[in-house]
């Protein structure tokens, strides 16, 4: 019987590398299907693998949120693929020894900027803050948009290059389902 793997997001099993948010109840609602996943996946002896957080990485742990259009750009995209390298090579990995191993596929964060696969943010957020005259526009100008985050697209691409295909899902606090059903386990909501 071959051993089931799932690669994750870093947060997934990280919650310390997000950037740190003030609104408790959004927060609340994630942690809970996070651990309820995280539950299911250990006690169906499922194998995680996290993937490197490129945000946490380059900016550290007191950064400031992102959108997708500061991120959509040669060096970070470089970066993110530096860092991706050695799990393209530890699918090959795994997938040479297919009658050993399955892989699951790949689990996303929704919403982020960089792990994004249904949806991220974007929005006019870039410059000097404090001598903004229209800060209120641009904060307003952020909104979710029906894209994939900056690192899945690049992960997406180093995949398709290699000719690797895997499923990948974005944790979603309003539909979780749709990471349960990735790695075969039924979703209990409460």
């Amino acid at each position: 019987m071959s051993k089931k793997i799932i690669f994750v997001s870093h947060c997934l099993l990280n919650t310390a590398s997000k950037v740190l948010k003030f609104s408790g109840d959004q927060m609340i609602k994630e942690d809970d299907v996070r651990k309820n996943f995280l539950l299911k996946a250990i006690e169906n002896d499922i194998h995680i693998v996290q993937l490197p957080c490129p945000e946490f990485n380059i900016y550290g742990p007191l950064r400031w949120g992102h959108v997708k259009n500061q991120f959509n750009n040669t060096f970070f995209r470089k970066r993110c693929m530096e860092m991706l390298e050695p799990l393209i090579e530890q699918v090959h990995g795994y997938m040479e020894c297919g009658d050993l191993f399955e892989i699951a596929g790949i689990i996303g964060i929704n919403g982020s900027p960089s792990c994004g696969v249904d949806y991220t943010c974007i929005g006019d957020w870039c410059g000097e803050i404090s001598s903004r005259e229209n800060l209120e526009d641009v904060l307003n100008s952020i909104k979710v948009s029906n894209e994939k985050g900056v690192m899945i697209e690049v992960l997406m691409e180093m995949l398709e290059r290699e000719g690797l295909e895997l499923k990948i899902a974005g944790l979603d606090k309003e539909n979780p389902k749709v990471i349960f059903d990735l790695i075969g386990v039924e979703y209990i909501g409460d």
